[in-house]
């Protein structure tokens, strides 16, 4: 055996033991997907370091610590969607409606009646609804 051979791979080990001791980059969970007719994904919801994010037509429009708040925004999209004739598809994780159910209820709330108080926030405008990702787009249109 070469000296050559005995460095390269003393270099694969040197490597490999650096690429295990590394950190792991951060998990995304998507929990929730809205597709059109034809199976094109629209928009959705992902979960990275324990913020909810929601992303539409190929781009990140927020996040937020709230699942209740992000989920409704989704819906509020997919509701945009089909007042245009367009059919869409939604598929919730069931962490994400778990979670969003939980925080109505820590409010002593039914998720329906936190949407409902939601919608009438946003109507009024009394605060944006996600914490912008984008610097500037303050709500989903």
């Amino acid at each position: 055996m070469s000296i050559h051979s005995k460095a390269r791979r003393d270099a694969k080990k040197r490597k490999a033991a650096k690429a295990a001791n590394a950190p792991a980059p951060p998990a995304i969970e998507p929990h929730a997907e809205m597709r059109d007719s034809s199976g094109q994904l629209l928009g959705g919801i992902v979960r990275r370091d324990g913020e909810w994010t929601l992303g539409l037509g190929g781009r990140i429009v927020g996040g937020s610590d709230s699942a209740a708040k992000v989920l409704i925004m989704l819906k509020r999209a997919a509701a945009l969607h089909e007042r245009t004739g367009e059919t869409v598809q939604l598929k919730f994780s069931p962490a994400l409606s778990a979670a969003a159910a939980q925080e109505a209820a820590d409010r002593g709330l039914s998720f329906e009646q936190f949407e409902a108080e939601f919608e009438k926030e946003l109507a009024e405008g009394q605060r944006p609804p996600l914490e912008s990702q984008s610097g500037g787009n303050e709500a989903v249109h």
